[in-house]
């Protein structure tokens, strides 16, 4: 059976070409996956295409549906095999559920600011593959062991994971700006907005010494701290409910 014909497949080659593709059977899933790496690190995912991912393992773009079925499904094997390369079988459940979700956050806040070219897009996408399997059961788990109840594990888990992502993608963006426009936007909280006149805002400037840019690195910590705060009040809101007498 022929592989399908897709806006991927290359024109005729210019006259003169010389260029010798790879043999057949030296291209793998792993030689692909290495290369969208590169592709998408210096283009993004945007821009990903068969075509461009081809020219880079100088292999004719339809070989590659040999392994991957379409663009889409190699991304989501990209997103997870990156995931696993970074923190793939370093999360081991300890005694304190706390610390685990913040060792959670802290390996996915890591991992997404080491690719800030296509952080938005990797934050987005459920892969529906092991390394994210496993980093759902890891964070149920630890919500559980919190004292929280199923209903409200399912929906902390959601929030956690949307969270996290947001904050470490907001961060990773910032990397991606030119370095001029990312020096004037970390500037202004220490130079313009302490500039601003009294009268107008006196709260901006009494406080102006001590406001965080979006990069710095106590706003991520903070926030977990605070969600892992709210868990914890949230399952002794739930225990109190539970102990309390029955017409109380």
């Amino acid at each position: 059976m022929s592989a399908p014909k897709t806006e991927d497949t290359p024109g005729p080659r210019p006259e003169g070409s010389t260029r010798r593709r790879l043999p057949r059977d030296t291209l793998s899933r792993r030689v692909i996956l290495d290369a969208a790496e590169r592709v998408a690190a210096r283009d993004g995912l945007d821009a990903f295409t068969f075509q461009s991912l081809a020219k880079e393992v100088n292999a004719h773009p339809t070989s590659l549906y040999r392994h991957f079925r379409d663009k889409d499904q190699l991304v989501l094997e990209l997103i997870d095999d990156l995931r696993a390369r970074s923190y793939g079988g370093r999360l081991e459940a300890t005694d304190s559920w706390r610390e685990d979700l913040r060792t959670l956050a802290r390996y996915i806040h890591e991992h997404l600011l080491r690719y800030p070219q296509f952080a938005v897009q990797m934050a987005a996408r459920t892969t529906r593959r092991p390394t994210e399997f496993a980093n759902v059961e890891f964070a149920l788990d630890a919500l559980l062991r919190a004292g929280l109840d199923e209903e409200d594990a399912a929906m902390y888990l959601r929030v956690f994971g949307n969270v996290v992502r947001s904050l470490a993608s907001m961060e990773a963006g910032m990397l991606v700006l030119d370095p001029e426009t990312r020096d004037g936007d970390t500037l202004a909280w220490q130079l313009e907005y302490r500039r601003l006149p009294a009268e107008q805002y006196p709260r901006i400037a009494a406080m102006s010494g001590q406001l965080k840019d979006i990069g710095d690195p106590q706003v991520f910590d903070t926030a977990v701290d605070l969600f892992l705060d709210a868990i914890e009040a949230r399952a002794e809101q739930a225990r109190k409910g539970k102990s309390a007498p029955e017409g109380g």
